[in-house]
């Protein structure tokens, strides 16, 4: 069995569970991680004895690696990964790819100029209950898509170097482009400045996407509760995915409305509706950050494209760009052409 040697940049939030993911995949052996903080390094060599540790990720590159996985903040994630990639090696980036589409653009550049991997964390695309809910809008038999509404709230983790439409956004906009297979025609976005004057905690952002497919999305720093809920309203039936769940992670209604082909009096032109049944598929359920890793493994053993590649991660940024654009100029609708947008001035 083929193994990839495999070094970790990054040791704080996301980083332990990489660690523990990939030290756990047989095809995948741990060979290194770097991260700043020195009780970090503590963590990892109590935890891990097997494993170097370094204050110095360019040590990285001098210990045989096939490849890396960088979890640090998102504002490093360009140089980071740029290095990596002129070093030769694969690289699995945790979301957002960049904080600039123009710069996605030169790391996928850079990749396929070496013939390496790129790939982005977006852990979602990687959720067995993620992957049914594709399958169940897919199907004849749920209709036309009307609307997708997405929340994501909770309180904190507040972060000083991005707004919350950044750091959260991310994982609803990734998931939006693998349900519906297409990107926004224009997107707008409006939110407050709550705690922090000079950056949003709160954000409400809405997508437009061909066939009249409209999306909301709601991500919050500021909430008593912690809500991780999508629901897709068909023609035929609807269907609300709740992450927080333990179980019964889906839940598929037999819902909807009709309206009358013609009326020629008050009592014909009453909307017919429809109360079915609820439905609770079983999905077998599995760690989406393993799933993700072992992915991120068999497409450099295999040399085949990952499902998030540069690419899908480069498209998420570039919306992000959109929506930012509208964030800052009260709410202003901004149509995206060809993947970029076209900003109103």
């Amino acid at each position: 069995m083929t193994q990839i040697n495999v070094g970790i940049i990054g040791f704080g939030y996301w980083g332990p569970n990489l660690t523990r993911n990939l030290n756990e995949l047989p095809t995948a052996n741990v060979v290194a991680v770097a991260d700043l903080r020195e009780e970090r390094l503590n963590q990892i060599k109590s935890a891990y004895p097997g494993i170097a540790i370094t204050k110095n990720y360019k040590e990285l590159f001098n210990m045989g690696l096939d490849a890396v996985v960088i979890a640090t903040p998102p504002a490093s994630h360009y140089a980071l990964a740029k290095e990596c990639l002129e070093n030769g090696l694969h690289v699995l980036v945790e979301k957002p790819l960049t904080l600039s589409s123009r710069d996605g653009e030169d790391l996928i550049e850079i990749a396929n100029q070496k013939n390496l991997i790129l790939m982005v964390g977006h852990t979602f695309e990687y959720n067995p209950a993620v992957r049914a809910l594709r399958d169940i809008i897919s199907s004849p038999d749920f209709g036309d898509i009307y609307y997708v509404n997405m929340v994501r709230v909770n309180l904190g983790l507040y972060q000083r170097t991005m707004n919350v439409m950044w750091d959260l956004a991310p994982h609803d906009i990734s998931i939006l482009l693998y349900l519906l297979g297409t990107d926004p025609s224009s997107v707008a976005a409006q939110g407050a400045t709550c705690v922090h004057l000079d950056n949003h905690d709160v954000a409400y952002l809405h997508l437009k996407f061909p066939n009249n497919i409209t999306a909301q999305i709601h991500v919050s720093w500021l909430d008593p509760n912690k809500v991780r809920r999508i629901t897709v309203v068909g023609s035929k039936k609807m269907v609300v995915y709740d992450d927080i769940e333990p179980l019964e992670k889906l839940k598929i209604y037999d819902k909807g409305v009709e309206a009358p082909a013609y009326a020629t009096s008050f009592s014909d032109f009453q909307f017919s509706y429809r109360y079915g049944d609820v439905v609770i598929p079983y999905v077998k359920f599995e760690e989406p950050l393993r799933v993700e890793c072992r992915h991120f493994v068999d497409c450099i053993v295999n040399s085949k494209a990952p499902q998030s590649d540069g690419e899908v991660g480069t498209r998420v940024v570039r919306i992000l760009e959109a929506l930012d654009h509208s964030l800052h100029n009260e709410g202003v609708s901004v149509k995206i052409q060809n993947g970029t947008f076209v900003p109103t001035m």
